[in-house]
């Protein structure tokens, strides 16, 4: 079923970095490259005109990345805002992409403040992007905290954003929130994963093809944010069936590879823990 030919980057990128017109080296592997100074932002190309833009927190010991990622198109969509208070530091960020009115959809895994955060400060200054997020999310949140109305998809419903056609899965508390969906672009087999494979650290690198499932269970030892619903295996395995070759983590570093087996993976992990008391969450301020 995922023997297609691999994905040909048009670009022609290794990890293309994003960089300020006003210190551009020789060559983007030459250094790391930050958007914005003070705060470490990054933006990075992990994928065919996929932009990671990555913020460090300072939120658990060793650190934390809020990551938002921009996809390049005739209608260029933004999944995952950030939070509210990182709007000015994401907003520039997306600025070294292209010119932030462009943006024609902004929606998120699931409906909490680094996946929304930033929500109407976005529509205030895209004023033709259209909110989106699962049905039931829409009905529940969205479409009360938007300051537009937002568009609710269902399950497996697809969309074109130019070039691309989109896909959203709804994934009920797979890892958590009732309304959580994860959204597919199928030109580059990228999956949007939101919280899956959620990495502890401040310092990762943009996109990895080593694997992430050890680092993940660790801030899940440390924090263990599954709902553990009776569907997860069976939801994943679906994910598993989409044959992704990257995974646009929202927390930590992208990972580009064999995507089927690191979610089989995954899988098999959650299963191993079945009826295991889940660790007492931080108390942490983002």
């Amino acid at each position: 079923m995922c023997n297609e030919e691999p994905v040909r980057y048009t670009s022609g990128y290794q990890t293309r970095t994003i960089v300020h017109k006003a210190v551009r080296p020789k060559s983007t592997e030459e250094c790391k490259v930050i958007a914005n100074q003070e705060t470490g932002t990054r933006v990075d190309e992990v994928a065919a005109e996929i932009y990671r833009i990555c913020t460090p927190l300072n939120v658990i010991p060793g650190g934390f990345t809020i990551n938002s990622y921009l996809v390049a198109d005739d209608e260029p969509l933004l999944f995952h805002t950030g939070y509210k208070k990182l709007f000015p530091i994401t907003l520039e960020a997306i600025g070294k992409v292209m010119p932030v009115e462009k943006l024609r959809w902004i929606g998120g895994s699931h409906f909490e403040g680094d996946e929304f955060g930033a929500l109407n400060d976005f529509l205030g200054v895209a004023p033709e992007a259209t909110p989106f997020g699962a049905e039931i999310g829409v009905l529940t949140s969205l479409n009360d905290f938007a300051t537009r109305p937002a568009r609710g998809f269902v399950d497996g419903e697809e969309f074109y954003i130019g070039s691309r056609r989109m896909k959203w899965l709804y994934t009920p508390h797979v890892p958590h929130g009732w309304d959580c969906g994860i959204l597919f672009d199928q030109s580059t087999r990228t999956l949007f994963c939101g919280d899956l494979f959620t990495q502890p650290g401040a310092n990762m690198p943009p996109v990895t093809e080593s694997e992430v499932l050890t680092a993940s269970e660790g801030m899940r030892e440390m924090m263990d944010y599954y709902a553990h619903a009776t569907s997860t295996t069976a939801i994943l395995e679906r994910l598993a069936g989409l044959c992704p070759s990257t995974l646009a983590c929202q927390h930590g570093s992208a990972y580009r590879g064999d995507g089927v087996a690191l979610l089989r993976e995954l899988a098999a992990t959650l299963e191993k823990g079945k009826g295991t008391l889940s660790t007492p969450p931080l108390a942490v301020a983002a």
